[in-house]
């Protein structure tokens, strides 16, 4: 047993490590290992580095703290509570129950002080690096200089987990080329994983492996909170590198039975164990939730100093906004994301032409969209030719200018889509491109964005079999039908110049959810639209483009490229031809509003050429869908749209004999 200390440091991480393990004793659920064994090092962070504000927590000047080792979500609770950021002992006596602020992993929006929703492992790891790479961003495209309202620091507690998840190796291997020295991450290297020691498979040199990544790395005692304070210093005053901190910890530290096991990972101690703990570590048995006078008083003093830099922030932040007036004006607009009011019209302006593919009226679209949305700015995963991404005369982020508009992820589709979350919540407009068929590699950060109501928008080309000779390696077949079961994700697949445009314009509007453009390889017509159209029908998800002849009381719904022939062969039958690019913005309309585009009680079609079993919820049980049912092949797109019964000739024939039946 260790004797009782009055020393005020060592109380408050002890605090820290009771309030976890107290916590989750209660709800019977979670994981007291690793607060236990991280609560030195996150003190650490707290106490004397971290620029923060409890009583300003959306303070623009933070630093940006990001627990990727979401599992360990009580430790981030405990310290929220204990410096005053909101969260009660009775928030922490709720810990992952219904209706708390204190889920079982961080929620952004649950708590003030959460910057980010973590909890997949990787994925705090990827998205801090987008935090920081928007940092330095918005810093250089500011002027730079000694003040600038972007200058953070990215701070951020990473596991074992992490490491091994590749969405962070993607990320650590951009950071590194990028020289993104705003960037510190302390690894919790307790060598603990919920199957037993990581010898079991994870044996690789860490320290080795970031270090050829171009990563600034220190190995610690991460119990000893000097030697801490030591690794912190020297990794914020590294500026060319990003920085890992090995630090070498104990998994629930002080646990007679489990200090070092796995069985603290994902499980409470137990009653006895957790009293065994508290005896250990020279702590008071009862009452539970309890904080010494003294830790409370010591994180009061700091509270106060952290006040007053904010305060000192401010004032720099005003005498620098009368002294630079272009970057004070960019630096609003940036902070407020105004779009102008005729957005729509403009964009429809920069796509007018001939027929052509979507991708390419897309990459017209995304100029203009550059020119009026200073925050907008994005890449490819090494396809920007393909993808038409790429901002003319926008520069490029690099090592050596990170002020450009255009980033090179390279194939890494993972931590562009983690990387892009990074961005939004920094009050940027981003945008990743890649081929539909890859979205799968980004399918958890689209969720993540979702999660989080963060308006990251994904330019998702090559939509279709008429990818052609390719093959199905390259053709998307379940892609929409998977994007499309993202709640608060809006896919939009456009038929011709008018809906990209339209597909942009909602997109640039969707501060609160993410977007996704789903856009064709191939060259597309100008559709012909009925009297009385108006653009901005384009922007409710659905509208009628061929009005039925009297007395017919069928629909033909369809998208994209499948569009055209849709409408052509509706033309020929006499029934009413619906462009739907957009089934999740339909589905918000009121019902009215759906009635008087896909009437209730007609006969409804719908023709796509994809696999999704939700059209059903637009042709109803009796409808008929024309899409894909296995995968595509190697050949050309013409040929290939024979061959399934996707070309004009067959859906026209495939409509009537519905209709006949």
């Amino acid at each position: 047993m260790i004797e009782p200390t009055r020393d005020p440091e060592q109380l408050a991480v002890h605090t820290l490590r009771m309030l976890a393990a107290d916590a989750v004793e209660q709800a019977r659920s979670g994981h007291p290992g690793m607060p236990m064994g991280m609560a030195d090092g996150a003190f650490v962070l707290f106490q004397r580095f971290l620029r923060h504000d409890p009583t300003r927590p959306d303070w623009p000047g933070r630093d940006r703290f990001v627990l990727s080792a979401g599992h360990g979500s009580a430790l981030l609770y405990a310290l929220l509570h204990l410096y005053g950021y909101g969260v009660s002992l009775d928030d922490l006596k709720r810990f992952r129950q219904w209706g708390s602020c204190t889920p079982g992993h961080p929620e952004r929006g649950c708590a003030p002080g959460v910057e980010m929703t973590t909890g997949p492992l990787g994925q705090g790891f990827a998205t801090g690096v987008g935090l920081a790479l928007a940092s330095s961003h918005i810093h250089e495209r500011l002027g730079g200089g000694a003040f600038s309202p972007a200058d953070w620091r990215v701070w951020a507690i990473v596991s074992d987990g992490d490491l091994m998840e590749g969405v962070a190796s993607e990320a650590a291997s951009l950071a590194g080329h990028l020289r993104l020295g705003k960037l510190v991450y302390l690894y919790d290297d307790n060598r603990i994983s919920i199957e037993g020691s990581t010898e079991l498979s994870f044996g690789e040199d860490v320290a080795g492996r970031f270090e050829a990544y171009g990563w600034h790395v220190q190995k610690v005692d991460g119990h000893d909170r000097q030697a801490l304070a030591a690794a912190c210093e020297a990794a914020r005053d590294e500026i060319e590198r990003p920085s890992l901190i090995c630090a070498r910890t104990h998994i629930a530290y002080g646990s007679p039975g489990k200090q070092d096991s796995a069985d603290s990972h994902g499980a409470p101690l137990g009653a006895d164990e957790l009293r065994e703990t508290k005896r250990a570590l020279g702590w008071p048995e009862e009452p539970a939730f309890f904080v010494p006078d003294e830790a409370r008083a010591l994180v009061e003093r700091r509270r106060a100093e952290l006040a007053s830099e904010r305060e000192a922030w401010e004032a720099e932040l005003a005498r620098w906004k009368a002294a630079c007036p272009d970057g004070a004006a960019l630096w609003e607009q940036l902070s407020r994301a105004d779009l102008p009011a005729g957005l729509l019209d403009e964009l429809i302006e920069a796509a007018a032409g001939e027929s052509a593919a979507t991708r390419a009226l897309s990459g017209k679209v995304l100029q203009r969209a550059a020119k009026l949305v200073p925050g907008l700015l994005g890449g490819s995963a090494d396809l920007a030719p393909s993808n038409k991404t790429a901002i003319k005369d926008g520069g490029s982020v690099a090592a050596s200018s990170f002020g450009g508009r255009n980033i090179h992820f390279g194939v890494r589709e993972h931590a562009m889509g983690a990387m892009l979350n990074g961005m939004a919540l920094a009050g940027l407009v981003p945008y990743g491109g890649t081929f539909l068929v890859f979205a799968d590699y980004l399918r958890p950060a689209i969720r993540l964005a979702a999660l989080m109501e963060l308006g990251a928008i994904y330019v998702l080309t090559h939509d279709s079999i008429f990818v052609g000779e390719d093959g199905p390696t390259h053709q998307p077949i379940e892609q929409l039908a998977s994007l499309r079961c993202i709640p608060g994700l809006a896919v939009y697949r456009p038929a011709d110049a008018l809906e990209t445009a339209a597909g942009w314009t909602l997109a640039l509007r969707r501060r609160r959810g993410p977007t996704a453009l789903v856009l064709s390889r191939q060259k597309l017509p100008a559709l012909e639209r009925p009297a009385g159209f108006r653009p901005d029908h384009a922007l409710q998800g659905a509208y009628v483009l061929v009005p039925e002849r009297e007395g017919k009381r069928a629909v033909v719904v369809a998208s994209g490229s499948e569009l055209a022939p849709a409408a052509a062969a509706a033309r020929e039958l006499g029934v009413r031809a619906v462009s739907m690019p957009s089934v999740e913005c339909f589905f918000e309309l009121g019902a009215s509003e759906r009635d008087a585009i896909v009437p209730a009680g007609w006969k409804v079609a719908v023709v796509e050429a994809s696999r999704d079993p939700g059209w059903a919820r637009v042709a109803g049980r009796d409808g008929l869908v024309i899409g894909m049912q296995g995968f595509g092949a190697s050949a050309p797109g013409d040929e290939l749209g024979e061959r399934f019964g996707l070309d004009a000739g067959s859906i026209q024939r495939s409509l009537a004999d519905w209709l006949a039946g």
